[in-house]
C-alpha cells in the first residue's frame, strides 16, 4: 500500500511539473539573460512605436515605445498563452540614456515570467513617461508571428534577400502594409496604424524561387519526355499491327 502511495505521489508531482503548477520557470528573469549582448544594436532611432528586426539565426530584436507602466509579452497557443522568452534587455530613458536589464531592475523596473506571460514593469516616475524597452527573442526561420502588444505603428524588417511576394511561399498579415527594400537588401514591412491582434509574415529566400522553378521545370521536362516516348511507342505498336494486318476492316477483307 505504501508503495502505491509513493507511486501516486510521484505521478502527481510529474503532472504538476508538466503543467507548470509548481512555479518552476516562473519569477524574475536571471540577470545573465537580461544583460547578455544583443546580436546587433537595437533600432533606438526608429520612428515607429514597435520596431522588429528578424535575424538570420531565427532570433529577432524588438524595440517597443512604452505607453503604459506595464508590458505583457506572450505567444498564443492552443491551450492559452505562453510567456515570450526575452534576453539582452535594454531600456532607454526619454533623455536617451540606455541601461542594461539588471540596472533596469535595480532602478525600480522588473522583468518576470509567469506561466502565461512575461511581464515588464517600468520604474515609477512622475516627472517623465516610460521610455523604450528592447529585447531579443526566438523566432522561426521562415515565419514571424506575434501578438500586437501595443497600439501604434509597426515596422518589421526581414533578413537580407528575404521576400514575401510569391503567394505560395510568402504572405503578410494584416493587409494595408507598405514595403520597401533598404540599402542592405532587407525588406521593410510597415503598418502605419496596427488594427489587428497579430502581425505575421511568411517569407522565403529569393534563391528558393529559382530552386523551385528549376525543380518544377525539371519535372515538366521529364513529364514531357515521358509523354513523347509514350506517344512514340503507341505509334510504333500501331504501325506493327498494320503491318501484321490486324487493323484491316472486315469489309476490306
Amino acid at each position: 500500500m505504501n508503495r502505491r502511495l509513493l507511486y501516486g505521489a510521484f505521478g502527481l508531482a510529474a503532472l504538476l511539473l508538466m503543467s507548470g503548477c509548481l512555479g518552476i520557470g516562473t519569477g524574475p528573469v536571471p540577470a545573465e539573460e537580461l544583460d547578455s549582448a544583443p546580436d546587433r544594436s537595437y533600432a533606438w532611432n526608429s520612428t515607429h512605436d514597435v520596431d522588429i528586426t528578424v535575424q538570420e539565426n531565427t532570433q529577432f530584436r524588438m524595440v517597443i515605445n512604452a505607453t503604459d507602466t506595464e508590458l505583457r509579452l506572450f505567444r498564443r497557443s492552443i491551450g492559452g498563452t505562453n510567456p515570450l522568452s526575452v534576453s539582452a534587455v535594454r531600456y532607454q530613458y526619454p533623455n536617451g540614456t540606455i541601461i542594461n536589464g539588471s540596472t533596469f531592475q535595480s532602478r525600480g523596473g522588473e522583468v518576470r515570467q509567469t506561466r502565461e506571460e512575461t511581464v515588464i514593469t517600468f520604474p515609477d516616475s512622475d516627472s517623465q513617461p516610460p521610455g523604450k524597452i528592447a529585447f531579443t527573442s526566438s523566432g522561426n526561420r521562415k515565419r514571424f508571428s506575434l501578438p500586437t502588444y501595443v497600439d501604434g505603428s509597426y515596422q518589421l524588417t526581414l533578413p537580407p534577400n528575404r521576400r514575401v511576394e510569391f503567394p505560395i511561399f510568402g504572405s503578410v498579415s494584416p493587409g494595408g502594409s507598405q514595403k520597401r527594400i533598404d540599402e542592405q537588401n532587407r525588406l521593410e514591412i510597415t503598418w502605419e496604424s496596427m488594427d489587428a491582434e497579430t502581425a505575421s509574415a511568411r517569407f522565403y529566400l529569393q534563391r528558393d524561387l529559382y530552386i523551385f522553378g528549376g525543380v518544377l521545370g525539371g519535372i515538366i521536362l521529364v513529364g514531357l519526355g515521358g509523354l513523347y516516348r509514350y506517344r512514340q511507342r503507341i505509334h510504333r505498336l500501331r504501325k506493327e499491327r498494320q503491318e501484321m494486318g490486324l487493323d484491316i476492316e472486315a469489309d476490306d477483307e
